[in-house]
């Protein structure tokens, strides 16, 4: 008896131990992977710098060569369409590289916040996907911290592109709200919706809800905040909630309109 009452409290002991070990290594994981997510940022916006500042130089220098082209060939059709053609090249290469750029990190977030660049960015998505998103947006006077205006913006990102991929929807609804204690940012599709099945385990944490769905999730969990999912057969809703009891920084204005132009030059 007396071995036995012996063996339960090692086993329990060793339970103990045990628990405690996964504990600390699931909050080591979540460290690791909340700095990847940090990490990842910080490349897309040198990487975004780089396209602009180098590869869309270069490219301005090349339509200021093709322009000197067209002026000393104005006399020879066939060599003026040929570099009419170049020119027109040049052009879409130029645009797309400034499309890539402001992907990987739009300026206006840093400028002037997370609405306007969210605006801007739904406004790119509408005219490159053909789905029709009607936009909500509370301007806020005050700027929220920087982390959370990045996760926002890739939760709102994400959540686009999974509304192109796999809803099927025409329309979509994107809803922000800047209320006293917490920011609501929904997404919401009228698509075919999320079988039963899949729903459950994207509401899980397991491998398979996917590495986009997971880095929306990390990211929130940083800032103490949550993602919900609603779908049924009328669409699917993505909802994310982020308190703002940690808010601090004095409130920093912007005008989007402004800055929207900007952001075309």
């Amino acid at each position: 008896m007396w071995v036995r009452s012996k063996q339960s409290k090692q086993l329990a002991l060793e339970h103990q131990e045990l628990e405690s070990l996964v504990v600390a290594r699931t909050a080591e994981l979540q460290k690791l992977s909340q700095r990847l997510l940090k990490v990842q940022d910080e490349e897309r916006r040198r990487f975004a710098r780089d396209l602009h500042d180098s590869t869309g130089q270069t490219l301005a220098a090349l339509k200021m060569a093709i322009l000197f082209l067209q002026q000393s060939c104005k006399q020879d059709a066939p060599k003026l369409a040929l570099i009419s053609d170049v020119e027109a090249l040049a052009d879409q290469a130029l645009e797309e590289i400034r499309t890539m750029s402001y992907l990987l990190h739009p300026p206006l977030l840093d400028e002037v916040g997370f609405a306007c660049a969210a605006e801007w960015y739904i406004e790119g998505f509408s005219k490159r996907s053909g789905i029709n998103v009607k936009t909500e947006i509370a301007n806020s006077q005050e700027r929220l911290p920087r982390s959370m205006e990045i996760a926002l913006f890739r939760v709102l990102q994400e959540s686009l592109t999974n509304v192109h991929r796999h809803s099927g929807a025409s329309d979509a609804i994107v809803h922000f709200q800047h209320q006293a204690e917490a920011v609501i940012l929904e997404i919401k599709d009228f698509g075919k919706g999320i079988p039963e099945e899949r729903l459950r385990l994207l509401s899980g944490v397991s491998a398979e809800t996917g590495v986009g769905l997971a880095g929306m999730r990390e990211r929130l969990n940083e800032l103490n905040g949550n993602l919900e999912i609603e779908s049924d057969s009328r669409g699917t809703s993505m909802r994310a909630t982020v308190p703002l009891y940690a808010m601090a920084g004095p409130a920093q204005l912007g005008n989007c309109g402004r800055a929207n132009e900007a952001a075309q030059a």
